[in-house]
């Protein structure tokens, strides 16, 4: 049986059929009379299935209470196969019902099998079954609790049972039984069906507005997730450069960002002559230096895959291997700045044009430090503090314009890559004993031999 595209037409146009058919044979005006009620049976129904998208129960108790009025049954049930397509629950009964004929049914529900009883037959055949004498019938024979129940204390003799049916699979059935051996007529069978497919449609009907609430449900936590991922990236990445803030996102693991020792390269670099520039030049171009500045700097930052990095004013801090670990530290650490020389090279060539006498530094170091966030919940910082951090400021503070000044570890570690020449002992503020400081001339090119100068 399936389910009409249009309801209210079908069934208008069946019930005017009906009019023409008699249980036993009746009047004319008698039976237009009846016709009209189940014409308006159905009517009502299909108000009810507008109304009832999100229960089927008022649907499922109008149809109970008209099929039993019409159909001259006392007794009707309304059964549904549960989600496993095992069992057929109770769902719904007709006033009068005795509570333990309920209770047989809510204790021990049918068993989804075809030798189980007449109404798992019906949805799993998808036929319509009439018992004409129960007490003639093979469960009341072998004295099935719910059977004999039935028989012995409800009465009951005959009975009808229509399947739901939803595209090709039974999903339930109408049952209706009568007290006397009187088998239902053609035109109360037509009015079962008409009645289990309104059934079927009020199923369908709050099967898809929970599907949707589900589907609702779904998205908006969906998108909950999505906006606090958003926010959390947004916080992340005023400290972070963008790829360390979507792998720390990404693992859903904020321990990375917790107080702990690293290895790690650290370049400090600032503009040479920028404070006796913002003294003689006018503000606009000060901020303009600035943010070209900084602009092209980032670039180049995040196209050499640093870790974190720091701007104030005209200096940057970055630091490599943490929190994302890299296989060479210091070594990227020494492309990128000459990377960085050669692009600050050509904007201080530009600037020279416009009058501005300005130069770049740089200072690199090696060695541990305590990394981690710092801060309060209205503004964090990931940063990183220890003598590796100290040296390598104090070497940019060294460096002359064009100059990168490594540190003794920092050039150990690159030694391979770099043609250096010595830049003389420093004692540097904050650290205790004089260091051999390196000049970095240029990086070897790829077919130089390690050994070659």
């Amino acid at each position: 049986m399936r389910v009409k595209s249009d309801p209210a037409d079908w069934i208008s146009i069946r019930n005017r059929k009906l009019t023409a058919q008699s249980e036993p044979k009746i009047d004319a005006e008698r039976g237009l009379r009846i016709a009209q009620q189940r014409e308006a049976a159905t009517r009502e129904i299909l108000q009810a299935i507008s109304r009832s998208r999100d229960h089927y129960g008022l649907v499922f108790d109008m149809i109970l209470e008209n099929a039993t009025r019409l159909c001259d049954a006392p007794l009707a049930s309304l059964f549904l196969v549960n989600e496993n397509r095992t069992y057929l629950d109770l769902v719904r009964y007709s006033n009068g019902t005795q509570q333990g004929f309920v209770d047989f049914f809510r204790n021990e529900p049918l068993e989804l099998r075809t030798e189980a009883a007449e109404t798992s037959r019906a949805v799993i055949e998808k036929v319509i079954i009439q018992i004409e004498d129960v007490r003639a019938g093979r469960l009341y024979e072998e004295r099935v609790p719910q059977r004999v129940h039935a028989v012995e204390v409800e009465g009951i003799r005959t009975g009808l049972i229509v399947p739901l049916v939803s595209g090709d699979v039974g999903i339930g059935a109408l049952v209706l039984w009568r007290r006397e051996v009187k088998p239902f007529g053609e035109t109360s069978v037509e009015l079962v069906k008409t009645f289990a497919e309104q059934a079927v449609i009020a199923v369908e009907n709050v099967r898809q507005f929970e599907a949707l609430e589900s589907l609702n449900g779904e998205l908006e936590s969906r998108v909950e997730s999505q906006v606090k991922e958003i926010e959390r990236m947004g916080r992340l990445k005023r400290f972070l450069s963008p790829a360390v803030a979507d792998a720390v996102v990404s693992s859903g693991d904020d321990r990375l960002l917790s107080s702990h020792r690293a290895l790690i390269a650290v370049m400090f670099c600032d503009i040479r002559g920028f404070t006796t520039f913002c003294e003689t030049s006018e503000p606009e171009e000060a901020i303009e230096v600035l943010q070209v500045y900084h602009e092209e700097m980032g670039k180049l930052i995040n196209e050499h895959g640093a870790g974190v990095d720091h701007r104030w004013g005209d200096g940057i801090m970055i630091i490599f291997n943490d929190p994302l670990p890299c296989d060479d530290p210091a070594a990227s650490a020494l492309k990128l700045s000459v990377a960085m020389r050669e692009r600050m090279a050509e904007l201080c060539a530009e600037w020279r044009k416009l009058g501005h006498r300005l130069g770049f530094g740089i200072g690199i170091s090696l060695g541990y430090a305590t990394v981690g966030v710092v801060g309060s919940a209205d503004r964090y910082e990931y940063t990183a503090s220890g003598t590796a951090v100290n040296t390598a400021s104090r070497l940019c503070d060294e460096a002359a314009d064009g100059e990168i000044l490594l540190s003794p570890r920092a050039y150990r570690a690159v030694e391979n890559l770099a043609v250096v020449e010595p830049a003389g002992e420093f004692m540097l503020k904050g650290i205790q004993i004089p260091l051999e400081v390196v000049r970095l001339i240029r990086l070897k090119d790829a077919e130089t031999p390690p050994d070659a100068a």
